[in-house]
């Protein structure tokens, strides 16, 4: 099945991916606690934390929509260069991810009053997921 090309189980697989890599990324025992040390806060409490509703509800939009504007560069280019595979989707996730998403958050980050470190550590997880998404789209296109 396509949307214009874009292959949706592309999609379904790279929102997959993404939201169990952040769940990962993101984990108690992996950055989570490195994050908040290096934003200078205490983590939430169950008390004063978001709703589970409105955070994985605004992650699991924001993950579609993701997926779907890089499934649908990669798909347009796929068009004039149909040779764009494995390595060139990862290309151009990484390109997108690093280029764009990466430092397009760095300076909101610095003027917010945030380090290097925490931006590192949120980013560096876009880009690799961008990356392997950009492969996945490219290769079940």
């Amino acid at each position: 099945m396509t949307i214009h090309g874009l292959n949706a189980w592309g999609v379904v697989i790279g929102v997959l991916v993404t939201f169990i890599s952040g769940g990962i990324w993101f984990g108690p025992k992996t950055f989570y606690p490195m994050w908040f040390k290096a934003k200078g806060v205490t983590p939430p409490t169950r008390e004063n934390s978001p709703s589970a509703l409105k955070l994985f509800g605004s992650t699991i939009v924001a993950v579609i929509i993701q997926v779907m504007v890089l499934g649908t560069i990669i798909t347009s280019l796929q068009v004039h260069t149909p040779t764009i595979g494995l390595a060139g989707g990862a290309g151009i996730g990484f390109a997108l991810g690093l280029g764009i998403a990466a430092m397009n958050s760095l300076p909101h980050r610095l003027f917010g009053g945030e380090n290097y470190k925490s931006w590192f550590i949120e980013c560096s997880n876009d880009v690799i997921n961008l990356t392997v998404v950009g492969a996945i789209i490219a290769v079940m296109n």
